[in-house]
């Protein structure tokens, strides 16, 4: 990878590692997602499925529905989506649909990481649509993250049940 990709790759993932705060702030679990085309930013998003009551509403799936939208076109190609969690299997079924051209996640997810970790689903060589996949890209913060809110959600619940 260049040094000029590296760059920019860790500059949109710092906008999505950004929205992964704010989902954290609200209680979610903090995943953000950001949606570029060219040098323009045209979604951005966090998780939202309880605040939705949807279980769809993931931080990728958000990013593709506000794109889908302002594009008026629901295939999303020559994009790049920046995410700080490897998707999950409803994700990346989403993210092949919408004809993605690049996906960029931070954190790999054992348990249900659908791109490398749990299952390898853009390797699968019977998909109509390829697109090129980088992992890894500030995956320190993003990891950090994550694991802060759970040990913060398991400390509340500790304290909760000690009182």
């Amino acid at each position: 990878m260049s040094d000029e990709l590296r760059l920019r790759d860790e500059c949109y993932m710092q906008l999505a590692l950004e929205q992964a705060e704010l989902a954290a702030q609200v209680g979610e679990v903090p995943v953000g997602a950001v949606l570029v085309q060219g040098d323009e930013v045209i979604a951005s998003a966090f998780n939202r499925p309880i605040a939705e009551h949807d279980p769809t509403a993931h931080a990728e799936i958000q990013v593709l529905r506000q794109a889908g939208q302002s594009q008026q076109n629901y295939r999303l190609c020559d994009t790049t989506l920046y995410v700080t969690l490897e998707p999950c299997v409803m994700c990346v079924g989403a993210i092949l649909h919408a004809r993605i051209g690049r996906l960029v996640y931070a954190a790999a997810e054992p348990k249900m990481g659908a791109v490398d970790s749990a299952f390898s689903l853009l390797r699968d060589e019977r998909h109509f649509h390829r697109m090129q996949v980088a992992s890894g890209v500030l995956e320190a913060p993003s990891r950090e993250l994550i694991q802060s809110f759970f040990r913060q959600r398991r400390d509340a619940k500790k304290a909760e049940k000690s009182s």
